[in-house]
């Protein structure tokens, strides 16, 4: 009977191959993006230092990496429903653990001073999305159908916000960078 449960459960596993391509796909090119991201706020000189980065550029990598990791794993040929789940289980954990990390990081740097909203979309999100993961990997045996839904909506989820958290970085950045060269140029025709 468990072995009947595990072939219908990869095959409903197996029609979601389409979208975790397309998941997949998008979550390594805008990784790559992300480089970029990092490239203009060290030509763009604004005060930052690693905390920073670690708190508000590493985990828009880390969060495509995970949207990349979890195509990856729903596209694997399981043989067994709970080798796919204990792999969800321990990303959820790992990335629960990373987040409250993060939260660290954000707490003691003091080249920016987070405002709500980067509370939410920079730790609050990714902790419930990790915990939805979690949900995900034990619904796996009971109602499958369910726990795939939860899983591409948590994929989707780290995919849209390193998307919006990218933007965040980039429009801070270009609008940091204006003011300071305004402000140069203020100096210098004041001297």
């Amino acid at each position: 009977m468990a072995a009947m449960m595990d072939d219908s459960t990869l095959a409903l596993l197996g029609h979601w191959g389409n979208f975790y391509v397309i998941v997949g796909s998008s979550a390594g090119a805008l990784t790559g993006l992300q480089f970029v991201v990092i490239t203009l706020v060290a030509q763009a000189e604004i005060r930052s230092g690693m905390r920073e980065i670690r708190a508000f550029g590493t985990p828009n990598v880390v969060h495509f990496c995970v949207a990349l990791l979890i195509s990856v794993l729903t596209n694997m040929p399981w043989y067994r429903v709970w080798h796919f789940s204990l792999c969800l289980a321990v990303l959820a954990v790992l990335g629960f653990a990373y987040s409250l990390v993060v939260i660290r990081h954000a707490k003691k740097q003091t080249g920016y001073a987070p405002e709500a909203e980067d509370w939410l979309w920079y730790a609050i999100l990714p902790i419930a999305m990790f915990l939805v993961l979690g949900v995900a990997a034990v619904l796996a045996f009971s109602n499958a159908s369910l726990a795939f839904f939860l899983v591409a909506a948590v994929s989707l989820g780290f995919l849209f916000n390193g998307i919006r958290n990218a933007w965040d970085t980039v429009t801070y950045v270009a609008v940091e960078h204006r003011q300071r060269t305004a402000e140069h140029k203020k100096e210098s025709k004041g001297a």
